[in-house]
């Protein structure tokens, strides 16, 4: 069984990638509700837990919407973001525009008529409770989400260079199957399926392509907006998340440290998840320039690379470079 999607020539032509810190921040609060949890983020979740124990969030409006025993949630939660790169506050203002018949609309697709009481309340008062849901929802990022925001974005960033090299090479055909193992894109249509897809059924397309969407604290499945009032977004595990809370947090291997110096071995440690050279002063307690210095030596011995996404450049180790760390490839 699985989900599908037309995707015709034109569609896939305007399908596009985009990173969001809403979607990071509610995939969050959804492992905290232990919504598909994922081992793989057990460090940030232990953290997230520690964080909150002391000063719980208000999440009144919020929390009902995402963790209720149901098989989905609303869709204008996470609308699909207008650019490549978001910034929260621009998220935030396209969940606050969505429409009361909208709001109505997802609300009755993922509650049935019958609305229990804190969805029959936002119905009554959509305006006013979007705004209440996405104080809440800043509130959750600046707490949870912003301490990590560099080091997720250099992830997500990394993610999306890996798959623009993935359609360059082989096509959207490539693209999608490297995507996840439960994707394929074939004769003008996507496929979903998986142990999930207990049934065949085909999703109501946004207007235009699709908007994917890499997520580091997610579940390890594919999501994807079975209707929605934006673009469909596809909402997949980012690469390069093992690494991600444990880069640089144990001793660069013996043999890293006696060819190349312990500071130098230590960068390479730390990049076995990607980060910007001010995330390495900051994570080695060096100067940017002695980092940069550092990071120029490694290059020319091609272990490092260096990418640039928007207004950053991301660091990441080689093949090489990763195998001299000890860090599978």
């Amino acid at each position: 069984m699985a989900l599908t999607i037309d995707l015709g020539v034109a569609e896939l032509a305007a399908t596009r990638f985009a990173i969001s810190p809403l979607s990071e921040t509610v995939a969050g609060l959804q492992q905290l509700g232990d919504i598909d949890r994922h081992p793989i983020n057990l460090r940030w979740l232990r953290w997230a837990a520690d964080e909150l124990a002391g000063n719980p969030l208000d999440l009144s409006r919020t929390l009902p919407l995402l963790v209720n025993g149901r098989s989905s949630w609303p869709e204008f939660l996470v609308p699909a973001p207008l650019g490549a790169g978001t910034s929260i506050e621009e998220d935030l203002a396209a969940l606050r525009r969505t429409t009361a018949r909208q709001v109505r609309a997802s609300l009755r697709r993922v509650f049935g008529e019958e609305l229990p009481d804190d969805a029959a309340a936002l119905a009554a008062r959509p305006s006013a409770g979007l705004r209440a849901i996405a104080a809440e929802l800043r509130a959750a990022h600046d707490r949870l989400i912003a301490p990590h925001w560099s080091r997720i974005r250099a992830v997500l960033d990394a993610d999306v260079i890996y798959r623009a090299r993935q359609l360059a090479a082989g096509g959207a055909e490539r693209l999608f199957t490297d995507l996840h193992p439960d994707l394929h894109w074939r004769d003008g249509r996507l496929r979903l399926e998986g142990t999930r897809c207990r049934t065949e059924r085909a999703v109501n397309r946004g207007p235009g392509g699709l908007v994917l969407i890499p997520v580091v604290l997610g579940s390890p499945y594919v999501l994807i907006k079975k209707s929605t009032s934006t673009q469909t977004t596809v909402r997949y595990p980012a690469r390069g998340v093992g690494a991600l809370w444990t880069a640089g947090t144990r001793a660069p291997a013996g043999s890293a440290v006696r060819l190349l110096g312990r500071v130098r071995a230590e960068l390479l440690e730390a990049l076995r998840s990607p980060a910007t050279t001010t995330d390495l002063a900051r994570a080695l307690g060096v100067t940017p320039s002695a980092v940069s210095q550092h990071l120029g030596v490694l290059r020319e011995s091609g272990l490092v690379v260096r990418e640039r996404s928007g207004r950053n450049v991301l660091y990441m180790t080689t093949a090489l470079g990763a195998s001299l760390s000890g860090t599978p490839t």
